[in-house]
């Protein structure tokens, strides 16, 4: 799967992120269309947090398969999960993939906003699915990040060569709004989108880590040594983006959305 080389090193940051997802917290409207004995992929489906929920809903007489080419991810998740006897994890490319057995749903949960051919990789998937069967593709817009209120310039700043950096690389910074299109133009249709932002605030457990995954992103030298921001801004960033979340920070909302699509 074409995911961009240049994230490559900070995806190897992430596994612990990754672990703390649920399939109730991070992807909590794909449960509707879960059942009992269903086979579904998990496309970059990181460590498996979220993918060993959809294989307790599916059930013994279901299956799932987690693929990610990550394979720091998968090997963790492989231990982790090791105890859940219908899901299997492996290290492997979408496009490397091949499987004799055709699939009733296919997910991949925020994985095509790294891609530099989003299209070829719903081709690919679609190729994967049963004559009756369903795509679920859950991601962002970046485009519209909603602070409360606003952070320290420093990081705003590193928020805009963000978005830059990423679209230089060839990838979609409103990839969640543009799905739909993508999945007709591929041959999908009944396609829904759903709301299914992430919204931060003082009121969840986990709020400062929440709010804290742009220190994390900062936290990578990867724009540093492609000339995209110095060093000095970067740690800026960081330090007075905390300091912010401790202060004066409210909420924060990030834009996503699932879309379904059949054949």
């Amino acid at each position: 799967m074409a995911i961009n080389k240049h994230i490559q090193r900070d995806l190897q940051q992430t596994s612990k992120i990754f672990d703390n997802r649920s399939l109730a917290n991070d992807y909590r409207h794909l449960t509707q269309i879960l059942k009992s004995g269903m086979n579904v992929l998990d496309v970059g489906c990181g460590t498996g947090s979220i993918s060993k929920d959809i294989a307790k809903i599916v059930g013994e007489n279901g299956k799932v398969t987690g693929i990610d080419n990550a394979e720091n991810f998968i090997l963790s998740g492989q231990e982790s999960y090791k105890k859940c006897t219908n899901l299997q994890l492996i290290h492997i490319d979408l496009f490397e993939y091949n499987s004799e057995e055709k699939y009733d749903l296919i997910v991949s949960a925020r994985t095509l906003q790294w891609l530099s051919n989003p299209k070829e990789a719903l081709i690919k998937m679609k190729s994967m699915l049963k004559p009756d069967g369903q795509i679920s593709i859950l991601d962002y817009n970046h485009t519209n990040l909603n602070w409360n209120p606003l952070p320290p310039e420093s990081m705003q700043e590193f928020y805009k060569t963000f978005l830059k950096w990423r679209q230089d690389a060839g990838m979609n910074n409103e990839i969640a709004e543009d799905l739909p299109n993508l999945l007709e133009e591929v041959g999908f249709y009944s396609i829904e989108k759903i709301n299914s932002d992430e919204h931060y605030n003082q009121e969840i457990p986990d709020y400062k880590s929440k709010m804290g995954i742009w220190s994390k992103v900062a936290s990578s030298k990867q724009m540093v040594e492609e000339g995209y921001l110095n060093n000095e801004l970067r740690l800026k960033a960081i330090e007075e983006y905390d300091n912010w979340i401790g202060t004066l920070a409210i909420s924060m909302t990030m834009k996503l959305n699932e879309v379904r699509g059949n054949i």
